[in-house]
């Protein structure tokens, strides 16, 4: 399937905090809207260059900053439109977590889409975003021309193992909201999924921090509430439907999600895996050029595979 869409301007400087982000030439100029989609949530976008438009959708803690490194690159072949999930960076925090649901961030994403003119797009997702990704894969296949799933999970199948991760979450909103964003981070760059990132610079490190610090408790809160993975129902059974060509990413240094990787390239009838080598969860933020290359080169054998613009 071949992605068509008419050139639109660029307007707007955006801003690059990663410092791998400094390969960008001239800073892409971007076109910021903010875009309501109904029922108190108002959605940030980035709009930056021209061609195949390509979707990227963030994890937790993050925004559309979390791809600054691989915007050159991606921009070099495609439209890229980054969005701010529901709580995150520049979005609105609606009051109630049922706003936070990735079931209704699949139907506000196609309204995104119908406000950028945008009719069939690829779309890319990190770990929470790419769970998003997902749900925006079944609810609307007529708009999905590719699928990139980086670190991602179709959800917790498992009904006892989703109930303790739910309290797990509940527990870790309720601590956001009471000590505040600044606890919160110090005890998240703990985990041990983050083990792989010592290696980086300090520098590196240090803006990774400045965007996660970026968000707000409630928003960060209401996400684990309404998002979370022992919140959001699987999708295994469902996996079979998506027919849009797929790239299922991880690190392998990231053990648990190489195998959750395996299943999904094996139950998605037209995917294909990479394994990333000496890299961990965030291959976009360890790896940022082997992620972006092989997202350049996949999205144009789907594109060179297409017979024609819908």
């Amino acid at each position: 399937m071949l992605l068509c869409i008419a050139r639109r301007g660029r307007r707007s400087r955006a801003p690059l905090t990663h410092p791998e982000a400094s390969r960008v030439s001239n800073r892409q100029d971007t076109r910021h809207l903010d875009v309501d989609v109904g029922d108190e949530l108002v959605l940030h976008v980035g709009d930056t260059g021209t061609g195949p438009p390509l979707v990227l959708l963030h994890g937790f803690t993050g925004s559309s900053e979390t791809w600054a490194p691989l915007i050159s690159t991606l921009v070099a072949a495609n439209r890229v439109i980054a969005i701010d999930l529901p709580g995150h960076g520049r979005s609105s925090s609606p009051a109630s977590p049922r706003r936070f649901s990735l079931a209704s961030f699949a139907d506000d994403l196609a309204r995104v889409l119908e406000v950028l003119s945008v009719e069939r797009v690829a779309v890319m997702g990190y770990s929470m975003g790419g769970r998003a990704a997902l749900r925006f894969a079944l609810a609307h296949p007529d708009k999905l021309a590719a699928l990139i799933l980086e670190s991602t999970s179709p959800g917790i199948a498992d009904t006892e193992l989703r109930r303790e991760r739910s309290a797990t979450d509940t527990a870790l909103a309720e601590r956001i909201e009471r000590y505040g964003i600044e606890a919160f981070v110090d005890e998240w760059e703990r985990l041990p999924l983050w083990e792989t990132q010592t290696s980086l610079s300090d520098v590196a490190r240090d803006v990774l921090r400045k965007q996660r610090l970026a968000n707000r408790p409630k928003g960060l809160a209401n996400s684990l509430r309404g998002a979370g993975a022992g919140t959001d129902a699987p999708v295994h059974d469902r996996l079979g439907e998506i027919g849009a060509p797929t790239l299922v990413v991880a690190g392998a240094l990231d053990s648990r999600y190489v195998e959750i990787a395996a299943i999904l390239a094996t139950s998605i009838p037209n995917a294909i895996q990479l394994i990333v080598p000496a890299t961990g969860h965030a291959v976009h933020f360890e790896r940022p050029e082997a992620l972006a290359d092989a997202t350049v080169s996949f999205l144009r054998g789907v594109q060179s595979s297409g017979a024609r613009c819908p």
